[in-house]
Formats: structure tokens, sequence, C-alpha cells
């Protein structure tokens, strides 16, 4: 395996064993022009979304996600947040606006790059989306096989982050007999064996109970830590107030807030 696929992985093994290193929540920035993309994960620049029946899902939203941040999306059922995960992972385009990712306009993207923006963009979602008839394993270095990483460097690349997030010992295991918490963990290896520079976890916690979820939490918490930026969207409200992150409240495709602090009842 290189040095460079290495790297990042080992230092997430280091913490592990030495603990959390702090850093600051990013400050709020500008959106970005293209020269100073690099500086953001993520930028949405007066961004609308509407379907062709006429409902508008975003309205004008401008985001922008520096590198390193943490951010919770918040809202109710309808007010955006799944449209908003689609935009960022290319599954669907803005109506108008820019949505930038990793640095590309993402509809300046040709078909073929779009795999290439994926693996800097980790998914997690709330129901896992294993695969059934695989292993633990299999399930990661199925996200390495299909981008045609080379074999000699799947197996060593899956062990590692099997080892992260606690689930060596289930290896061989099939999703239909791991825990709830066992199966996010294995979408979060997977998520995260590209090392990509942004994880999207769309309601990660939405099926665990309270005390897995805050084990998953702790989980994302130790990767952004390590200078991956994590976008989650929620509804979960202890977490999000008792972590005291960035919280972006979307309502009828808006954003109505932007700061840091806790979950407010009427989103």
């Amino acid at each position: 395996m290189t040095t460079t696929l290495l790297r990042p992985v080992r230092q997430l093994a280091a913490a592990t064993l030495i603990g959390p290193r702090r850093q600051a929540v990013a400050p709020h920035a500008e959106p970005v022009t293209d020269a100073a993309a690099p500086r953001a994960s993520i930028a949405l620049e007066d961004v609308s979304k509407v379907y062709p029946n006429g409902r508008r899902a975003l309205a004008d939203v401008d985001l922008v996600v520096p590198d390193g941040d943490f951010v919770f999306i918040v809202g109710r059922s309808g007010a955006g947040k799944s449209t908003l995960i689609r935009l960022l992972i290319r599954d669907e385009l803005a109506t108008s606006g820019r949505v930038l990712v990793a640095g590309r306009d993402l509809r300046r993207l040709s078909r073929r790059e779009i795999p290439r923006l994926r693996r800097q963009v980790g998914i997690v979602f709330q129901d896992f989306k294993l695969l059934p008839h695989k292993t633990v394993r299999d399930n990661v270095a199925f996200a390495l096989e299909v981008t045609g990483t080379p074999g000699r460097q799947i197996r060593p690349a899956v062990e590692r982050v099997l080892a992260l997030v606690g689930l060596t010992g289930a290896a061989d295991q099939y999703p239909n007999q791991l825990s709830g918490g066992e199966q996010q963990r294995t979408a979060i290896a997977r998520a995260l064996v590209h090392e990509p520079r942004v994880v999207i976890a769309d309601e990660p916690t939405g099926n665990l109970d309270p005390l897995i979820s805050w084990e998953i939490i702790q989980l994302l918490l130790r990767i952004n830590e390590l200078g991956t930026t994590v976008l989650m969207a929620t509804h979960n409200a202890d977490v999000v107030t008792a972590l005291r992150r960035r919280v972006v409240a979307l309502e009828d495709g808006r954003v109505v807030r932007d700061e840091i602090g806790g979950y407010h009842r009427e989103y």
C-alpha cells in the first residue's frame, strides 16, 4: 500500500491509542470563488432546487463548510435535508446556483468524473445499505473494488479500517448476524476506506438506541478530529445540544439558522 494511502489511517490508529486531538471549530466563511474553492470542502452559492412537479425543495441556499468542520444539518421532514445531500453526492443537479464539493463545481463534472468525486465523499445512511450476501470484510472491500483499486492494496486497507471501527472480530460475519451498531460501524468503515475528504452522514443514529447512538457519534467525532470534514443530518436533539457544534437549520428549503449551539425544538 502506498504511503499516501496509509498516512491518514495510521494517524487515526494513533489517535485511537493516545486519545482525541482537539481542534477549534473552523470559522464560517463567505461563499467561495473557484480560486478559493480548495479551502472549503463544501460550498453552495445561491442554490435552488425545483422538481418537475413544481415543488421547491431548496431556495437561495448559501453555505460554506471549511475543511475540517463538523456540521449538523437539522430541520423537519420535508425541510430540504435529503435534497441537499443528493446534490452534494451529485445524485441530482441544482436548478440554479453552484454546488462545489472538494473544490469541484458539480455541474461541470462529466459522467466519467463522478466516481472520482465520490471517492472523496464518504456516505453513511440511516438504513446502512449493506450488501446482505457479503461479509463485513467484503462489504468494505467492495467500495474499493468498484473504483479499480489494485487488489494488493485492498486487503490491508480493509483490515486497518475494520480495526479502527472495532470490527476485526466480526469481519467474516454477514449483516444479518450483526447488531444495529455493528452494521452502522461497517457502513462507516466502508465510507472511510477511501480516506475521503468529506463524510456525509444521513441520520446515522436514526435506527439505533441511545447508548449505541453515542458510540457512533464518538466515532464520527474521532474521524473529524483527524481533519475529515463531517456533515451530519439528524433529528437527534440530545446529540446536537450536547456537542455544541455548528448547526445549520433548514425550513421550507431555506437556511434559517447557521451558528454554534444546540438544537431548537421547533426544528
